[in-house]
This record gives structure tokens, sequence and C-alpha cells, in this order.
């Protein structure tokens, strides 16, 4: 799934504000369907020059929030951000300790560079870490699998889950329990 937010926003290089963002988000959410499995959305930025922080806030981090809750398996992704949209970006997430995925997109949608824009805390940053190195996993596995950290199932489960609500990890039934996976692969 991928839209391009040039075309969304008539051809403006330049996206700034809160209302133009809110519009945008209305606009993905629109575009954007349930899947019944897990699926990145991808923000194309591609051709954008600026986008400031109230812009980014209503339209990223709004779509980003709203596709968490309501379309659960609907992971978005920005892609292809030019360095003045990245750095704006880069700040105001971490401002907010908060972290996204960022990648580019060769031309047959194909993910190249994947990489995590913004700051997750100490403990949400080593079990990031952990998934990216271990793939798929539960809380139990990291419990037994790291048993140094003093570290209960639940304590896991809780951090993953906080990873998910972020959109950094995608998050499976497997039977009673959840299984997490990384959305992407580091570059």
């Amino acid at each position: 799934m991928r839209h391009r937010l040039i075309d969304m926003t008539g051809g403006q290089t330049v996206l700034s504000g809160a209302i133009p963002g809110r519009k945008l988000l209305s606009a993905l959410i629109a575009a954007t369907r349930s899947s019944e499995t897990p699926i990145p959305a991808f923000l194309d930025f591609d051709r954008v020059e600026v986008a400031t922080a109230s812009f980014l806030r209503e339209a990223v981090i709004g779509f980003r929030d709203y596709a968490r809750q309501a379309l659960p398996n609907v992971y978005p992704v920005v892609a292809n951000l030019l360095p003045a949209v990245t750095e704006e970006l880069d700040f105001f997430v971490r401002a907010r300790g908060d972290a996204l995925w960022s990648c580019e997109l060769d031309g047959n949608d194909g993910v190249v560079s994947a990489r995590l824009i913004g700051e997750l805390d100490p403990a949400q940053r080593s079990t990031f870490e952990a998934v990216i190195e271990l793939g798929a996993i539960t809380a139990p596995e990291l419990a037994v699998r790291f048993p140094s950290q003093g570290i209960g199932a639940t304590a896991w489960n809780n951090r993953l889950s906080a990873l998910a609500t972020k959109g950094l990890l995608v998050e499976r039934k497997q039977g009673k329990s959840k299984s997490f996976s990384p959305l992407l692969e580091i570059a």
C-alpha cells in the first residue's frame, strides 16, 4: 500500500500547517482499506521538499495513531524523505520520545535502507534490538532467552506491545499468546 503525498496534496512540495495536515489525514483514512494480513502503508514523501512539525503531527502521527487503533494490520511507514523533511520529523518525534519506520522505495515498491527515525527509551530500544536480532518471538521466549535481565514475561509483553502500538513490530496471535516480529528489515 503506497500513498503518494505529492498527489494527495495537489502537487504541493511544501507541506505546512495543522489544517492542511488534518485534511491529508482525512484523505489518508479514506484511501486506506483494512487488511486481513499485516501490511505496511507507505507514506511516500517523494518530491516533498519541506514539511513542518505541525503538518507532520496532524498527518503522519495522526495517521499512524489512527491506523494502529482502527486498522490493526496496517503499519504506516514514511518513505522517500528528503533531508529537510527527515530532520524535521526526526526532531519532532524525538521530542515526543517516539519513533517511526522510514525507508526508501524503489520503482517496484521494494524497501531499500529501512531505519528508525526518532528515539526509543532504553528498555524499548533493547527490546527492539532483541527482536531485530531474533526475528519473530514471544514474550515468554524473551524471558527464557534473557534470564539475566530479571524481566518476566509480562514485562516483556508490555514492551513488545508498546513497540507494536508505535507500528515498529508486527503483532500476530499464536494460540493463546502473541508473536512479535519486525515490520521491516534494518538496512
